[in-house]
């Protein structure tokens, strides 16, 4: 392999022992000598590849959201043409990748880089196809929104349904337990679509 390749590589097999670790420990139990002796490589090579370790986090944290937009993109390809039942599906998604791959999922919301450093602007345009999925079928119901209230409505709305996921899987005295909690995030996005019909 030339030297890009390498690199390349030493990579891929940093941010694949990082992954294994945040699921299994969490973000904040992840350990760059731990990391790189999974990833076989020297410590001071995780620097190489990354200016540091919470900049790996976030090339882990891109693959987890990859994941989820690629789950969710998915399932508007394959669903009613009813906007109710689209958002449904969606939520459904949400639901289940977030059970399945809860340590990952929190990683992804609630790592936070040093003060002073600023989320890449490669990811955080990653993160606008959690709203992106769910503007066609709010624009099904309400044509007559501007784009900039149909954005927000649709910030709005995943906020409420991500609330209820994050409590729910922190275990956190208001939230649900589990197995309620595919029935009350359908209800919630019934309530939520109603709402939307609604607005004058």
């Amino acid at each position: 392999m030339n030297r890009e390749e390498k690199r390349k590589d030493l990579k891929n097999r940093l941010i694949d022992a990082a992954e294994v670790s945040i699921r299994s420990a969490g973000f904040e139990g992840i350990n760059a000598r731990q990391v790189t002796s999974e990833a076989g490589c020297a410590l001071g090579a995780l620097y190489i590849a990354f200016e540091n370790l919470d900049l790996l986090i976030v090339h882990v944290n891109s693959r987890t959201l990859n994941r989820l937009s690629e789950a969710l993109v998915a399932t508007t390809l394959h669903s009613e043409n009813d906007p109710l039942a689209r958002l449904q599906a969606l939520a459904r998604v949400y639901v289940d990748f977030a059970c399945e791959n809860q340590k990952l999922w929190l990683a992804l919301f609630e790592h936070r880089l040093p003060d002073g450093e600023d989320v890449p602007d490669w990811h955080k345009k990653e993160h606008r196809t959690l709203i992106q999925v769910i503007l066609p079928p709010l624009r099904q119901l309400r044509p007559d929104f501007s784009d900039e209230a149909l954005s927000l409505r649709a910030r709005t709305d995943f906020a409420a349904v991500h609330g209820v996921v994050h409590l729910s899987l922190e275990g956190r005295f208001v939230g649900l337990p589990r197995e309620h909690l595919h029935s009350e995030v359908a209800t919630l996005v019934y309530s939520l679509v109603a709402g939307v019909r609604n607005t004058t």
